[in-house]
């Protein structure tokens, strides 16, 4: 029974005082986690609660979880009946953890050993549940020294845990070493397209006198202009352009500028030069290119 709440920012316990008290649902709101000595001092306990083991202590639990718990949980009433109040606090404010070591629990409880760790002793059981050990046997959920189980255990998980690194270690590398493996044949692949489809053009060279404009020849020249240049001829794949034939001017082996010719037109696309500039050859070079037009349209026919 409660009544409405308002709404607030900052405060999630203002109560509407001239609202009715109703049935309204919790949903475990922190609103509701009433301290019991606030509550009202007169109380009837029904049957069903007192048979589930209540005596009038709550045991510092809130009431809300305290009566839902043994009222719909067999477990908890069991706890709270066998007298493990430390356990049963435990496992309800850790409700998954009840449901992954109840089993565990009872047969410990029914060898009567003495868990005086509840929350190190659920480790245990996670250790040897990774582990792969029997969770009904009591020799490994009932260990006479507990504290040189633990720590056996501890250890074994963590040289399972190292296993199972190295092998995830093992399988990345393995991965690594296929997709470079693919690289390398795609870039194969690449470079053995490439002269194919433009080797009609591979030995075309053009100058005026002091310019000499020529194909580049091989996807390692696309990188070496690339780089060279500090554009991206390279690293955009030029190469893979089939109506495009790059070129590279130069003047004494000296890189000018990087040309790009449309195979469909016959136009000079672009010409740069180092980070994409336009060098005082740039006029010059598309001129001298567009002047030769004519044998590259040649090559092409030759090579249909």
């Amino acid at each position: 029974m409660a009544r409405l709440r308002g709404f607030s920012l900052l405060y999630y316990d203002l109560w509407n005082e001239d609202s009715p008290m109703e049935i309204r649902r919790n949903n475990q709101h922190k609103v509701y986690d009433i301290d019991p000595i606030c509550t009202y001092p007169r109380r009837r306990i029904i049957p069903e609660i007192k048979r589930n083991g209540f005596d009038g202590n709550l045991h510092g639990i809130l009431p809300y979880d305290f009566f839902k718990a043994i009222l719909s949980d067999s477990r908890a009433e069991t706890l709270l009946k066998s007298g493990n109040i430390e356990h049963l606090r435990y496992f309800l404010s850790r409700p998954q953890v009840l449901d992954r070591c109840w089993n565990s629990y009872k047969i410990a409880m029914r060898n009567k050993y003495a868990i005086t760790d509840i929350s190190l002793w659920c480790d245990l059981v996670y250790l040897l549940e990774r582990l792969g050990k029997d969770l009904r046997n009591p020799r490994f959920i009932c260990p006479p020294d507990f504290k040189a189980a633990h720590d056996l255990y501890m250890g074994k998980r963590q040289v399972q845990l190292e296993r199972e690194r190295q092998q995830q270690h093992r399988e990345w590398e393995a991965e690594r070493l296929e997709r470079e493996r693919k690289r390398l044949e795609e870039m194969a692949k690449e470079k053995d397209e490439y002269i194919r489809k433009k080797a009609a053009f591979l030995n075309l060279v053009l100058t005026d006198g002091l310019i000499i404009v020529k194909v580049l020849q091989s996807v390692d020249e696309f990188y070496e202009e690339g780089k060279a240049m500090h554009h991206c001829v390279y690293a955009n794949a030029y190469y893979n352009n089939e109506n495009s034939l790059i070129l590279s001017a130069r003047i004494d082996e000296r890189r000018i500028e990087t040309v790009e010719v449309d195979l469909r037109t016959l136009k000079v696309v672009q010409s740069r030069g180092v980070c994409n500039s336009n060098t005082e050859y740039h006029d010059r070079i598309i001129k001298l290119v567009e002047d030769n037009a004519e044998q590259i349209r040649k090559r092409m026919k030759e090579a249909a």
